[in-house]
C-alpha cells in the first residue's frame, strides 16, 4: 500500500502576544523575534500558506487587520490598556487576548486553521488553549528561556519571575512540536525543561542576503550616518538593556589597548526591558570613565541604514550575556564585517571563532579590550575574517528556515490527523 501523504497546511495562526512584527526592531521589546516572524511569514505565504499573525493592540488608532505582505495578515487583538502596560504585566491580559484569538476563528467554518505556531512563552499559553479548542497541532518556539537567562544574568539585571518559569514548563510539556533556533537551545530545552527530544526540531534562523551585502563604500556609509570618517569604529546594534551587555564595550574603551586608540564605539538601539529603569545609564557610564567623546549613540536604523552601519564599522560587537541565536551577528557578517561576540548560547553557532570573527569567554572589559584591540591593530587578519564572515553568513537563509518550518508543520498535522483517524476507527484506547 502506498504511504499516505498529508497535504501542506493551508492556513497558519501565528501568535506573538507581546510584540508586533510591524514594530521597529531595536525599540521596546522588538528584536530578532520580530524579524524572524516577518521574514518567515512572507516566505511561507510565497509557498501558498495563508499566515495570520495575532498580536496585542498597543494603540486605539491601529486597524483591526493589516496586510503586512501578500498572504500575510496582522490582527491587532484588544487586551488590556493600549499603552502603559509593561511586558511583565501582560500575563494578566492573556485571558482577554485568548478570547480575541478564539473569536477571530469562530467566524470561520470549523477547521479554518491547520496549525498554530506560538512565539515566546506568553504566546505559548494562548496557543495551548487554542489547540484544545480548535483541535489542531501547536508548534512553539521559545526564543529565550527564563532558566537560562537567570543562569547567565547580567549584573544589575532583574531575574525572570517564577510565573514565567512555570508558564514555560507548561507550554513545553503541552506543545505538539518544539522548534529550537540552535542545537544549544535544544539542549537547554531538554536539560532544563525535560523536553521530549522526539518532539524537538532545530531550525536555524536566516538572514536577508539581498539586503545585507558587503557592497558600498565605508567612508560614504559613515558620512551617511554622521559618523567619523577617520579612525576605527566598533558597532553595537540591539536593544539597550543589561542582557545585551553594551556597558561591556564602554568599559572596554577605558582599558588598554583601547584607552589611547583612535576608536569610536557606536551604540545603536533603544532602551528595553530593565534598561528602561535607567535610560541614560550608558551616557552616565561613559562620562564617569572619561570616554564620552569616543561613544556615539544612534537610534534604531531602518531600511538601508542598518546594512550601512554594519559596513561602516570595522568590527561589530555582540557582548550579550545570553542569546538564543544572535541575528545581529549574522547580519553583520553578511555585510562583510567581522564580529566579536560572547561565547554564549546561539552566538557559538552564529559566529565561527577564528573564521568569521572571535568568540570571547566572559564579559571582563579588559579581556574584551584586548580581543577588540588585537583585531583593530591587524588589518590583514580583519580582511581574512571579513572574507570568512561573508562565506559563513551565506549558510543562513530565510528560505531554508521557512522550508524547514513547513516540514515541521506538515509532520505535526499528519501526526494529529492520524491520531484522530485511529480514534475514529476505535483503535485508540481511551
Amino acid at each position: 500500500m502506498a504511504e499516505l501523504r498529508w497535504p501542506t497546511p493551508r492556513r497558519l495562526a501565528t501568535l506573538s502576544v507581546h510584540t508586533s512584527p510591524l514594530e521597529q526592531p531595536g525599540t521596546g521589546d522588538a528584536g530578532g523575534m520580530n524579524v524572524y516572524i516577518v521574514e518567515v511569514s512572507k516566505r511561507l505565504a510565497e509557498r501558498g500558506v495563508e499566515v495570520e499573525i495575532f498580536t496585542r493592540a498597543t494603540s486605539s488608532e491601529l486597524p483591526p487587520c493589516v496586510e503586512m505582505a501578500p498572504g500575510v495578515t496582522v490582527r491587532h487583538v484588544t487586551a488590556g490598556p493600549f499603552e502603559g502596560l509593561s511586558k511583565e504585566e501582560l500575563p494578566s491580559q492573556l485571558c482577554a487576548f485568548t478570547n480575541g484569538v478564539l473569536r477571530a476563528e469562530a467566524v470561520h467554518p470549523p477547521g479554518w486553521y491547520d496549525v498554530i505556531h506560538s512565539h515566546y512563552w506568553m504566546s505559548g499559553q494562548v496557543g495551548w488553549l487554542a489547540r484544545e479548542r480548535w483541535g489542531v497541532p501547536h508548534v512553539h518556539t521559545a526564543h529565550t528561556l527564563a532558566k537560562v537567562k537567570n543562569r547567565f544574568i547580567a549584573a544589575g539585571d532583574r531575574p525572570e519571575p517564577k510565573a514565567r518559569v512555570i508558564g514555560e514548563e507548561q507550554v513545553i510539556a503541552e506543545s505538539d512540536r518544539l522548534v529550537a533556533n540552535t542545537r544549544f537551545e535544544a539542549q537547554d530545552l531538554v536539560t532544563c525543561y525535560d523536553a521530549d527530544p522526539t518532539r524537538l526540531t532545530v531550525v536555524q534562523p536566516g538572514v536577508d542576503l539581498g539586503r545585507f551585502q558587503p557592497r558600498g563604500d565605508k567612508r560614504q556609509d559613515r558620512r551617511r550616518l554622521g559618523l567619523p570618517e577617520h579612525g576605527q569604529i566598533v558597532a553595537f546594534v540591539g536593544r539597550i538593556q543589561p542582557l545585551k551587555g553594551p556597558d561591556v564595550l564602554i568599559r572596554a574603551l577605558a582599558a588598554e589597548p583601547l584607552r589611547d586608540a583612535d576608536v569610536t564605539v557606536v551604540i545603536c538601539g533603544g532602551p528595553s526591558g530593565s534598561g528602561l529603569d535607567r535610560p541614560t545609564s550608558l551616557i552616565e557610564l561613559a562620562a564617569s570613565l572619561g570616554v564620552s567623546e569616543k561613544v556615539r549613540f544612534l537610534p534604531p536604523q531602518t531600511g538601508g541604514a542598518l546594512p550601512a552601519l554594519y559596513r561602516a564599522a570595522d568590527l561589530v560587537a555582540v557582548p550579550s550575556h545570553n542569546e538564543s541565536f544572535g541575528l545581529v551577528a549574522v547580519e553583520a557578517q553578511a555585510c562583510g564585517t567581522p564580529v566579536v561576540a560572547a561565547a554564549v548560547g546561539g552566538l557559538v553557532t552564529a559566529v565561527t571563532d577564528g573564521v568569521s570573527g572571535l568568540l570571547v569567554d566572559g564579559h571582563d572589559p579588559a579581556r574584551w579590550a584586548r580581543a577588540l584591540g588585537c583585531l583593530l591593530d591587524d588589518p590583514g587578519r580583519r580582511l581574512r575574517l571579513a572574507q570568512g564572515a561573508v562565506r559563513h553568513a551565506a549558510n543562513f537563509s530565510w528560505d531554508r528556515t521557512a522550508d524547514s518550518l513547513l516540514a515541521v508543520y506538515t509532520e505535526a498535522v499528519a501526526e494529529h490527523r492520524a491520531l484522530i483517524a485511529s480514534r475514529l476507527a476505535g483503535s485508540y484506547s481511551w
